[in-house]
């Protein structure tokens, strides 16, 4: 058995046991729920309970050299995030599709699944496009603050900024293809964007600005129409 997956378990049959009138639900999301575990050292985990605030806290700890982080969630409250598109939709949407029961005798988590797959068919282009506008204006306003960093010589600020622009670029072209990503890592990697630099990635940053204006809005707005989808 896979020793991160092991811990795992014992994590579900702990909290199990601590909470048994809490606990609806338990789930691994990431590398290991898609059965491997190739990018991550770390057990990624979710629990979900019958009513916010029941069962155990949100907690990361390290178990046996395996760092793992343990979300606590009502059901409701889930369900309800996993019908709310956002920017950061490329790195919610595997969390609500691809989590891995540890304990789940219901099939909650094919409910969520299915919850936020509806959601999906529901959502027309013009939604994921106005998303996506949103991530490239958070990775328009970190690389102008990379630039003017590196022109101060704040060398290692900008590079920290850089790695912000990498990953709200990644979101954007995530939104526009409708494309989800494990982690961060796995984001950036994929899009092609891990190991481009400032001048790579403003480029990068004035090509999407052209592809989302020809998707009927530019990136710029006025007063009057910021609010527009």
């Amino acid at each position: 058995m896979n020793p991160r997956w092991a811990v795992a378990e014992r994590v579900g049959t702990a909290v199990r046991r601590r909470y048994p009138a809490d606990v609806w639900s338990v789930g691994v999301h990431g590398s290991l729920a898609h059965g491997d575990d190739t990018e991550t050292s770390g057990v990624e985990m979710i629990v979900v309970t019958y009513r916010p605030g029941g069962g155990p806290r949100t907690v990361s700890r390290r178990i046996d050299d395996v760092l793992v982080r343990v979300r606590v969630v009502g059901a409701d409250d889930y369900l309800h995030e996993a019908r709310v598109l956002s920017p950061l939709w490329p790195l919610a949407a595997d969390r609500y599709v691809t989590t891995r029961a540890v304990h789940d005798p219901d099939g909650w988590l094919r409910r969520l699944r299915d919850t936020h797959l509806g959601r999906l068919a529901q959502a027309r282009p013009p939604e994921f496009t106005a998303l996506a506008r949103e991530a490239w204006a958070s990775a328009a306003e970190a690389h102008t603050r990379a630039v003017r960093l590196a022109e101060w010589y704040e060398t290692d600020a900008a590079l920290l900024l850089l790695g912000e622009v990498r990953l709200h670029a990644a979101m954007v072209t995530g939104l526009l293809s409708r494309t989800y990503f494990r982690n961060s890592a796995d984001a950036v990697r994929k899009t092609g964007f891990a190991g481009l630099d400032m001048t790579d990635l403003g480029r990068v940053l004035r090509e999407l600005e052209t592809e989302l204006a020809g998707r009927g809005r530019a990136v710029d707005a006025t007063p009057e129409t910021m609010f527009d989808v």
